[in-house]
């Protein structure tokens, strides 16, 4: 870690983002209802149909601007950091998409999986920009960098949590409570570091990749509505039936002119 960093940071701002502030914690949620209160099991397939597609993106890609980091994280870094909030890949299609069942499926309940999702701090980004987890399911958060990071989580309907993570290694869980669109992590001490969770109920959701894909499998039977989120762009939604073991091709459009 940089030492003469960290102690030119007035010592009660140290000790605040090493302390954390705001609630939350590795057992302490929001209020306890439906998805959030069932004991973490693991997964077990409740179908086996699949809903998959693209997030196409229509007009003209705009440049990702180069983010303004500090000399002590294009330290860390062999290339610079780029925006992340409009990304078009080679194909033509939009990453960072999050695809969800938004209705369809009832009275149904999905313990929350076991497994946690990793949210890892690489070269002062986070990693990965945009996920999915159930509510209950625990987020694994982890500094892969020398330096202080402060994790501070600013969702809606769960209760925020704030720490610091002043050294590399360092983990620790946490764990949303209750299903949001989405709830926002940021980092106190490097402003442009940003991250989006989408907190559902259940295992249906996908985030799109570096080929613009996504895939929702194990779904039941059904008809269900679909929706897909991006951070500049809002969200749309579309219906689709699938029946077992059938896979569906469901792809959205954003983008200048796209329909909302």
């Amino acid at each position: 870690m940089n030492r003469i960093t960290f102690y030119m940071l007035p010592l009660a701002l140290v000790a605040m983002l090493i302390a954390g502030c705001g609630g939350g914690g590795a057992d302490a949620g929001g209020d306890s209802t439906e998805g959030g209160d069932t004991a973490a099991e693991e997964y077990t397939p409740a179908g086996s149909a699949v809903v998959s597609g693209s997030i196409q993106f229509t007009g003209t890609a705009p440049e990702q601007p180069e983010l303004n980091l500090d000399r002590e994280c294009m330290a860390l870094r062999e290339a610079p950091a780029l925006s992340r909030k409009i990304v078009v890949n080679d194909n033509g299609t939009l990453r960072w998409v999050f695809v969800h069942v938004k209705d369809g499926l009832g009275d149904m309940t999905f313990p929350a999986r076991s497994e946690p999702v990793v949210l890892d701090q690489v070269g002062c980004t986070y990693e990965p920009h945009v996920f999915g987890v159930q509510a209950g399911q625990p987020i694994k958060i982890r500094n892969s960098d020398p330096l202080l990071h402060n994790i501070h989580a600013l969702p809606e309907a769960n209760r925020p949590f704030n720490f610091g993570m002043p050294t590399a290694g360092q983990e620790r869980e946490e764990t949303f409570r209750v299903p949001e669109i989405m709830a926002r992590i940021k980092c106190d001490v490097h402003p442009w570091m940003e991250s989006w969770a989408g907190v559902t109920a259940h295992p249906y959701f996908s985030t799109s990749d570096e080929a613009g894909g996504y895939s929702i499998g194990d779904l039941p039977a059904g008809d269900y509505v679909i929706e897909a989120w991006h951070e500049e762009y809002g969200v749309q939604e579309q219906s689709v039936s699938v029946a077992d073991g059938e896979s569906v091709m469901l792809d959205f459009t954003f983008g200048d002119g796209a329909e909302a």
